[in-house]
């Protein structure tokens, strides 16, 4: 219990040390102003009682010859800084909440950045950790400087009323600080439940930021107003929210009677100082200004310490959640790195896949279970089978989203492992199944293939040219200026059709080859159904661009429809997680196996059709 406990000390020291070291680099400036007026206004308020205290005993006990406005000044000079301390202290923390926030916000997706590969962004988690960690990048890192600054502040003016109370009587000096170290201890427990009840329901949260986002999405909205899932999707956000609500409140109760008995013990306390005190003075044990700086002493002590438990509270709030921000920043790299990366050369030889074993998890079942095959550099190689036979993973695991779990793949004789992740994608440009949909300008959603590209708006209506989209792009009303979105309109362009339009399916699937091709001819190409969505014509405009702009270039493309395979060099069928049969159409065909039955079962289905249309 002990070990525990000093490493949760350990591991706060180390989390608030980081945070300050953060501040300092962001904004040394703003970080000092700020720790000087908080110390600043920390003795404000003895000062205040002490001055008031000789102001009092020297008009009340004889000594008004003495002259009293070096006092009065003095009081009107704490006045002042009373009143301007807190307005320059929370100009120095905004300046230091926003530099912190941006350093820290730069520093958590640059770590993310750094991770390579998938796995971690599918561990729900780490998506609970990553969600606190952005809080923590926004909010936290300069909240809890903010805090700790707090936490120093406070002390001294705690210690300051301790020994102004000391002085007057060490008796009830003892009394009041006992009375307090509940409150201090009960705040940072309460603060602590809250952290792990925050970390609790990070499950909860995120479903119902999933029913709530679906609920909101544009791409949901035909399905969800068509089939009235609506209610039910709103009935689960609601349950999620509930169980949550109810989390929360039955803590809210426990702290609001632990915070009663607390608040009676302080008024307890409170109590019977100002008794004791008053009877002191009517025996002539204290004086109008003693009695005076008392009350204000216990006032000051019990008011310190209850900000002081606060202080402490929020602070290790935040250093909890800060660590979550401290754990994604800091964590080792997702996929192994050679300490020595080999220089990945162009590809000459081909891509060797042996005996490759792979499953997302140990709780999952094989996608793969020993795949062995030879992709030759400058060979367009299909891939097909059924739904789940693996076909997207080995491309997954060609581009090292992931490694195999067993096996290897091999670029030129050389593992993949061992050459540098970042020069390997370099050679490889791809369009994946589940392209993604930037609400950006048609430009940028091209030039994302290179990000180069922006810059050169020659290469990218090259690149949309040999995807057909071209023309599309130019009609738009602001070209390829124009934002393929509508989610950035302002108010007063809600009635303006020129700030965004919407691409239909088709159009975006040419918008993603686009985005392919504008990395120009890489040394591998991955098509994962690259003509999904697109009707016969725009089909056959495609595969005759794909050809022409992947010639001499390796090629693995992935498609259901088997008629676009015809001419690759090499098709695999995968099945079970095995390479189930290979080898060209032709011989495919004449075989006789599960891709001839394939091919024939869709060829007789476009007769079908066809014979219908001429039917009809």
């Amino acid at each position: 219990m002990q070990t525990n406990v000093d490493q949760s000390v350990r591991s706060a020291l180390r989390a608030g040390r980081l945070a300050l070291r953060q501040a300092a680099q962001a904004a040394p400036g703003a970080l000092t102003g700020y720790a000087l007026l908080a110390l600043g206004q920390a003795v404000v308020p003895v000062a205040a009682a002490w001055l008031t205290k000789l102001l009092l005993d020297g008009i009340t006990t004889g000594r008004a010859r003495v002259d009293p406005m070096p006092v009065v000044v003095a009081l009107v000079v704490v006045g002042l800084l009373a009143g301007a301390v807190p307005h320059l202290s929370a100009y120095f923390r905004d300046q230091l909440e926003r530099a912190t926030g941006l350093r820290a916000q730069d520093q958590l997706y640059a770590a993310v950045e750094r991770f390579k590969g998938l796995a971690r962004f599918e561990e729900p988690e780490f998506q609970d950790r990553l969600r606190l960690a952005q809080t923590a990048a926004g909010v936290t890192s300069s909240s809890m400087v903010s805090d700790l600054l707090s936490v120093v502040a406070t002390t001294v003016t705690v210690l300051s009323f301790v020994l102004s109370l000391l002085v007057v009587s060490p008796v009830m000096c003892v009394l009041v600080v006992l009375a307090a170290v509940p409150v201090v201890l009960a705040e940072v427990a309460m603060a602590r439940r809250r952290a792990r009840t925050t970390w609790g329901l990070g499950p909860v949260e995120r479903r119902e930021f999933f029913y709530s986002g679906l609920l909101a999405s544009v791409q949901a909205a035909k399905e969800i107003r068509l089939f009235g899932a609506g209610p039910f999707l709103r009935g689960r956000m609601l349950r999620e929210r509930r169980t949550a609500n109810a989390v929360r409140r039955r803590q809210d109760v426990i702290e609001l009677r632990l915070q009663g008995l607390l608040a009676l013990l302080a008024a307890g306390v409170t109590g019977a100082a100002l008794v004791w005190s008053v009877r002191q003075a009517y025996a002539g044990q204290l004086s109008v200004g003693d009695l005076t700086l008392f009350l204000a002493t216990v006032a000051g002590v019990q008011g310190g310490l209850v900000s002081l438990a606060l202080s402490l509270a929020r602070a290790n709030e935040q250093l909890i959640l800060f660590g979550h921000y401290l754990a994604v920043v800091t964590a080792g790299p997702d996929l192994p790195e050679s300490a020595a990366p080999v220089p990945v050369p162009r590809l000459r030889h081909g891509i060797e896949f042996r005996d490759v074993w792979f499953r997302y998890s140990e709780d999952h079942d094989w996608i793969l279970r020993g795949v062995s095959l030879f992709v030759p550099a400058g060979a367009t190689v299909g891939l097909v089978g059924r739904n789940g036979a693996g076909k997207s993973t080995l491309v997954k695991l060609l581009c090292r989203f992931y490694d195999p779990v067993r096996g290897a793949i091999l670029w030129d004789g050389v593992d993949l492992r061992h050459l540098d992740v970042q020069e390997l994608r370099g050679r490889i440009s791809s369009v994946f199944q589940d392209f993604m949909h930037y609400d950006l300008s048609a430009t940028d959603n091209i030039a994302f293939g290179d990000v180069r590209a922006a810059e050169d708006p020659a290469l990218v209506r090259r690149a949309a040219s040999t995807a057909g989209i071209h023309d599309d792009l130019v009609a738009l009303p602001r070209g390829y200026d124009t934002l393929l979105t509508r989610l950035f309109k302002i108010e007063g362009e809600r009635d303006d059709p020129d700030t965004g339009v919407l691409l239909s399916g088709g159009q975006w699937q040419r918008v993603a080859l686009a985005r392919a091709f504008v990395r120009q001819v890489r040394d591998v190409m991955i098509l994962d159904e690259p003509s999904a969505g697109l009707d016969p014509l725009a089909e056959h405009e495609v595969s005759r661009s794909l050809r022409r702009y992947r010639s001499g270039a390796t090629s693995v493309v992935i498609s259901h429809r088997l008629n676009t395979l015809r001419d690759a060099d090499l098709i695999v069928v995968l099945g079970d997680g095995v390479v189930a049969e290979s080898g060209d159409h032709e011989t495919l065909l004449a075989r006789g196996g599960s891709y001839a039955e394939l091919f024939r079962t869709q060829a007789r289905g476009y007769a079908e059709e066809r014979g219908a249309v001429q039917a009809g």
